[in-house]
């Protein structure tokens, strides 16, 4: 069977589905597990070993959008809503400042506390938010597909990051156990923005990271290039490319990584959403330049990368597009190898799961199984 038809053919069983965060299930955040991929070659580690993995002179690249309470409570008529607030736009033009565009996807509640699935629109049709405040539904995204796609544009008549601070929760999906704080959904390296913009979904691969952890790293020479870039929501149940998303490289980050790359260091990012950024602002000659902007670039082994050499990331359904952009660093094979190992050695899967390190193979001695 090709590359492709195994990660295509592999089923991620219910009970590896990591229902709670790492600090829940043992000592911290830091205690999960850590796949280490060097082209075929893979090997088993705790989360904590990360340095050895490492040399100095590597930059991590890491997201500091912050995780938002991007799940409010609406009616429609006397339907109960979930609204999951993704990406905030900008107004049309001759519209003034009156209200807040944002993409939006409709969710219906369950008896478990979670949601499902809800065909999006009407066009029109008016969402009572608490508080009073009203949220006008306009037109599908172009990347939701027709009038009944997931995603949608719509007004909203009050300040949405008010909104979500008051009446507010993390997104959920329903292979979580519970509703969680909002603090299990923020990294270590979020950041506040004077807007009150951020992530409708926690940039995850940066979760297990701890202070002591960053301190250690920087001691042994591994440095940190900060970046942003707000991601918009998922699909639990349909995995669509990613649409586009704001994001930021600045003029210090694009020269840590361009000088690292020149002197013979790796830049391994920390998650999709730092690779899709990091990309996003650099040329066919591979440098990165400062950037600020809109992406809807979508990373595919066809593509490639250019300024990525490695990266650190959660472990992804088969179906999810983000294995696109895996094969792109890994390889298919590489990725099959990868993946076929964490299901032997029953790794968790998701956001509150254990963690793939990615590298080049120009380390590898022996191969571990």
């Amino acid at each position: 069977m090709s590359p492709v038809g195994v990660l295509e053919s592999l089923r991620v069983p219910d009970e590896l589905l990591a229902r709670v965060p790492a600090e829940d299930r043992g000592s911290g955040r830091d205690d999960v597990r850590l796949l280490v991929s060097r082209g075929t070659a893979v090997s088993h580690h705790a989360f904590r070993e990360l340095p050895g993995q490492l040399r100095a002179g590597d930059v991590l690249v890491v997201n500091t959008s912050p995780t938002l309470p991007a799940a409010v409570d609406g009616r429609l008529g006397a339907e109960r809503l979930v609204v999951h607030f993704s990406t905030r736009g900008d107004l049309p033009p001759g519209r003034g400042q009156e209200g807040e565009r944002w993409v939006v996807e409709l969710r219906a509640p369950d008896r478990a506390g979670s949601t499902r699935q809800r065909a999006g629109g009407p066009a029109g049709a008016r969402i009572r938010l608490p508080g009073g405040g009203k949220l006008v539904l306009e037109e599908p995204l172009e990347h939701g597909g027709a009038a009944g796609g997931r995603l949608w544009w719509a007004t909203a008549s009050v300040d949405v990051a008010g909104l979500m601070r008051r009446y507010g929760r993390p997104i959920r999906y329903r292979y979580t156990e519970r509703d969680q704080p909002l603090s299990a959904y923020q990294t270590v390296f979020a950041l506040p923005t004077p807007d009150g913009s951020g992530s409708a979904e926690m940039p995850s691969a940066a979760r297990p990271f701890t202070e002591p952890l960053v301190a250690e790293l920087v001691r042994r020479g591994v440095q940190f290039a900060p970046l942003t870039l707000h991601t918009g929501v998922a699909s639990a149940e349909a995995h669509e490319p990613p649409y586009p998303e704001r994001f930021e490289v600045s003029e210090a980050t694009a020269w840590l990584v361009n000088a690292a790359r020149a002197g013979g260091g790796r830049v391994i990012a920390v998650g999709t959403t730092a690779v899709r950024a990091l990309e996003s602002a650099s040329g066919p000659d591979g440098v990165v330049r400062a950037a600020s902007d809109w992406t809807d670039l979508v990373v595919t082994p066809g593509r490639g990368v250019r300024a990525v050499d490695g990266l650190l990331t959660g472990l992804h359904e088969p179906e999810a597009s983000h294995l696109l952009m895996l094969a792109a660093i890994a390889g298919e094979e590489a990725l099959a190898c990868g993946y076929t190992r964490a299901l032997e050695h029953r790794y968790l899967w998701h956001e509150f799961g254990d963690v793939h390190l990615i590298l080049p193979d120009d380390l590898v001695t022996d191969r571990v199984a």
